[in-house]
């Protein structure tokens, strides 16, 4: 039998929510609104997204929602394309090890998402499958993009190519209009871009990364949250070729992948796979490069 364990519980004022739980961390799905994951964190811990309280528990009408957790979109970013709402309650298979939502067609783009959220029975490691699938008449190209918006207070860490390519770069780096290169939130280091959370500055900061490495990490509540995901070196990417992206205001910092550029034809899908794990006990690191690096190594599989 499945030491996984997942129940309908109300949370954050929606009545309708998948917990999925192997007793060591939890998942909360929500199935009023979505496809969205509210949260992930160590059992009766803090949780290690962001919630947005005057968004917590609503449910339906027109305009779109940050709402908080880990969320599906499809990139390049516009609007009113990536903005359709989900605001309504989604459909939700319960799989083995835990669930998949099913998001209904949305009306404008004529995309379908679908979210496979799977927990392993013996450790704090999470599978999540994004999934946009073409219902539409005419061919799309888009990016599969999932979102984490985490809880403030935290500090990312984003490993830089350390590729030799001799007398060519060997990097990507895309700024947004809003964004400074002197902000006193980015540390640009040799070997990892550092960026901390602020509360206090409301100020957007937003900046994308050819990420190679495949991951990123967050530091927050004692605690280390690992992104995981593949980039293809020889594919098409938004946004001047980056696959990883990070937006940080006031109450958030989000920690989002791509996938390549595809052209969906009608009936078709394109998938796109991020891998979490947590780590108790690992107090906010200095901007100290080497000091980040010891901690990170035999825990960061990629190091």
């Amino acid at each position: 039998m499945s030491s996984i364990k997942t129940q309908i519980i109300p949370y954050a004022g929606w009545q309708n929510c998948v917990q999925i739980t192997n007793g060591i961390v939890d998942l909360i799905v929500t199935a009023d609104v979505g496809p969205r994951v509210i949260r992930y964190g160590f059992a009766g811990q803090k949780n290690e997204f962001c919630e947005i309280e005057s968004t917590m528990g609503l449910t339906g009408g027109d305009e779109w929602r940050i709402y908080g957790g880990h969320r599906l979109w499809h990139s390049p970013e516009s609007r009113p394309r990536t903005y359709e709402p989900d605001n309504s309650p989604v459909k939700w298979e319960k799989l083995p090890d835990g669930v998949k939502t099913i998001q209904d067609t949305e009306p404008h783009t004529l995309i379908k998402k679908e979210m496979e959220v799977t927990l392993s029975a013996g450790s704090t490691a999470v599978k999540i499958i994004h999934r946009l699938i073409n219902k539409g008449p005419w061919p799309v190209e888009l990016s599969v993009w999932s979102l984490s918006a985490m809880a403030k207070g935290g500090k990312e860490v984003i490993p830089q190519s350390s590729k030799n390519t001799g007398l060519l770069p060997n990097r990507i780096i895309s700024l947004w209009p809003y964004t400074k290169l002197n902000d006193p939130r980015v540390c640009w280091g040799d070997k990892y871009i550092i960026l901390q959370q602020d509360a206090g500055m409301t100020k957007p900061l937003k900046f994308g990364v050819s990420n190679e490495n495949g991951w990123a990490a967050y530091f927050n509540h004692n605690h280390l949250f690992v992104k995981y995901y593949t980039h293809k070196t020889d594919a098409r990417y938004p946004d001047f070729g980056v696959s990883y992206e990070t937006y940080t205001n006031d109450v958030m910092l989000e920690m989002e992948t791509l996938s390549p550029l595809t052209v969906l034809e009608p009936g078709t899908k394109s998938e796109h796979v991020e891998a979490w794990e947590l780590f108790d006990n690992m107090p906010m690191p200095s901007n100290n490069e080497q000091e980040i690096e010891n901690i990170l190594t035999n825990r960061i599989k990629h190091i």
